[in-house]
This record gives C-alpha cells, structure tokens and sequence, in this order.
C-alpha cells in the first residue's frame, strides 16, 4: 500500500489530532486570504484547507462560491455586490478589482461570523500566491488540502475539467509542493481525473449526506456529490474502493460505528466543519485524525485543556 507524506501530515495518533484551518481561519479572518492562511500556519496550525476555481484566462484562484459572493465581496464603490458575477467569466484582472477584506453582517452569511476582522484591501489569491508562500523555510511544516471546485456548468465538459486538474497539478509540481498537497473534492469524478494525471499525489473524498440541510451562503455539493441515500453506512468503504487515502466527511454524519469502519480499513478521517464545543469534544471522543475548523484558536484550546496536542512535534509536559 503506498505512504504518501501528505496523509500522513494529516493523520493523527496517541493524545494527538491535527487542527486544518478551512478556508484559513475564515470565523476570524477573510476567507480564502493570504492574511488568514499566514495567520493560521503562524499560529502552529500548518494544515491549510481551501478552494479552487479557475478564472476565464485560465488562472486557478482560492475562492469559495462559483460567483463571487456578495456578502464577503466589495466593488470599487465600497459597497457589498447586489450581483454576483460567475468566477469563470472573470479574469485573474477582474477579480482583482474586488475586495474580500469585509463581510457583510446584515446577510445571513455574515451574521454566521460575528468576531471576523473587518478589513480594506485584500484580494482574490491565486493559487501559485499560496503556494510560493507556503514553499518559504519558515513555512515548511505546512501541507495543503486543495479542494477542487467543480462548477457544474462545466459537470459534462471534460476537456476543460481534465485541463482544470492538468494546471493546478502542474502549479503545485511547479511549486515543488506534490508531497505536500491533498487534491481535495465532493465530485468524484473529478478525484479520478486526479488519480489518473497524478497518481502520486494522494486524494481526499468529501462527503455529506444528500439530506443535510444547505448552510446559509454556500452552494450547494448536492450538485456535484454522488448522492449517499441508502449508502451512508458504506461511505468509508466506497471511499477506499475509489483509492482514497483521506475521508472528510461532515460533521453532522460522523458516528461511532463509520469512525471504527474508516479506521478499520486505514483512512485518514478529517471532519469538516467543527466549531462548536460540543461538537470539537465529540470529535475528540472520536479520536479523529484531523479536525477542519473556522476557529483554529478554539479547537487547540479544547484539545489542549483535554490533554491533546495539535503538532506531532509538540511535546506534553
């Protein structure tokens, strides 16, 4: 069975779960920002969750929504949008006449993160922004968990998601980053695309379950997940037939018995989105690998008080 350095990045151990900042550390800092990613690995937590998308002249950014979202996006005027344009009609120029720095606390989305910094000037990263970041010395310890975004406009175009996975892995290659990325997705299809162009490099499955309810302010997975109902017990089964080595699922799916299944058959588990106490500690209980939250400060907190460490290179007194 092949060892790919980045699971192992990520897998935890004895009186040991691993914190990833999702989105940087998006409940207190700009989302999908170099000021949140560089707030998070400086604060001891190297592990970087983030989204991918490519612009119309083919540059892949780190940005959430398929359009850009209102609610975190302001336009020259200072003003939050009232129309989203779609990412993929924009250029890397274009995006780069919005800012990201403020979110709206009058949205929905924004009431979500009330003890996020308000801040002017900040901008879509592309990808290569992050990457030649994370590739300086005093950023070693860091490793990615690029998720792949796909548009569903594009579900059926195959040459241009075989050429969306073709430019971030030649992006990451490039950076020298391929031991250190997870190439990350709910579309599964997109994952084999992955495997095919770089079997090297190891993939993470995202699930969730068709009946969840949506949260406020982001698309949807339904669109591009395979659909669970009636499989939900089988998910860390089918995740390793499809050659994964990582299964991210949902907070709200993860129990007792898909735990001791996914440890059973050797993947990594790296729960997405935990941010509440009750559900930090029911993760810990778990004995999770990975814990991905919006609040990295929170979990080493929680982790630390039960006597867990967040670094493998921590020592306990």
């Amino acid at each position: 069975m092949n060892t790919f350095p980045a699971v192992e990045a990520f897998r935890g151990g004895p009186k040991l779960i691993n914190v990833v900042g999702h989105r940087g550390a998006r409940g207190i800092l700009p989302e999908n920002s170099m000021i949140g990613f560089t707030f998070a690995m400086s604060a001891g937590v190297p592990l970087l969750e983030f989204d991918v998308m490519m612009t119309s002249d083919l540059v892949p950014v780190i940005t959430h929504n398929y359009k850009l979202h209102a609610a975190i996006c302001r336009g020259k005027d200072g003003a939050f949008l009232k129309n989203e344009p779609k990412v993929s009609s924009l250029s890397w120029s274009d995006t780069q006449t919005f800012d990201i720095g403020k979110i709206d606390g009058k949205s929905d989305y924004g009431q979500r993160f009330p003890e996020r910094a308000q801040l002017d000037n900040i901008r879509v990263p592309r990808l290569t922004d992050l990457l030649n970041s994370v590739s300086q010395p005093q950023f070693s310890a860091a490793n990615l968990m690029l998720e792949i975004k796909s548009d569903p406009d594009f579900i059926k175009d195959t040459a241009y998601r075989k050429k969306l996975v073709g430019i971030i892995i030649s992006q990451v290659r490039s950076a020298g980053l391929a031991e250190r990325t997870l190439l990350h997705s709910f579309d599964w299809d997109i994952l084999a695309e992955c495997q095919h162009q770089a079997p090297d490099i190891p993939v993470s499955f995202l699930t969730e379950f068709h009946q969840n309810q949506d949260e406020v302010g982001e698309d949807s997975a339904k669109l591009v997940s395979p659909d669970f109902s009636g499989l939900e017990a089988k998910i860390p089964e089918m995740v390793k037939a499809a050659g994964g080595s990582v299964w991210c699922p949902n907070v709200n799916d993860v129990t007792d018995s898909n735990i001791l299944l996914a440890k059973n058959i050797g993947l990594c588990i790296a729960v997405w989105t935990v941010n509440e106490i009750k559900d930090i500690d029911r993760m810990i209980d778990f004995k999770v690998d990975a814990i991905v939250t919006d609040y990295p400060g929170r979990v080493q907190r929680r982790l630390s008080d039960r006597g867990f460490c967040w670094q493998s290179n921590l020592k306990k007194n």
